[in-house]
């Protein structure tokens, strides 16, 4: 699942290096740099609400109802 959340999340940010993914349990932390914060949000959160639709999906494979955190540096 964390190769999976960085691969999305890399295609979408400027600066790939501030890009971390932290998997806690159910819980999935991205933390992305602050001038990438409004990417990764996108109009109205579209932007974070499609990348946690795709991780739900994904999880529900896996039997899991992984949720997505979203934080800058």
């Amino acid at each position: 699942m964390q190769e999976l959340v960085e691969f999305l999340v890399g295609k979408l940010v400027d600066d790939k290096s501030a890009v971390k993914v932290e998997i806690n349990g159910e819980t999935i932390s991205v933390t992305v740099s602050k001038e990438d914060m409004g990417k990764m949000i996108g109009k109205q959160g579209r932007t974070a609400k499609a990348l946690r639709t795709i991780v739900k999906a994904a999880g529900a494979k896996e039997g899991k109802n992984y949720t997505v955190e979203l934080t800058e540096i």
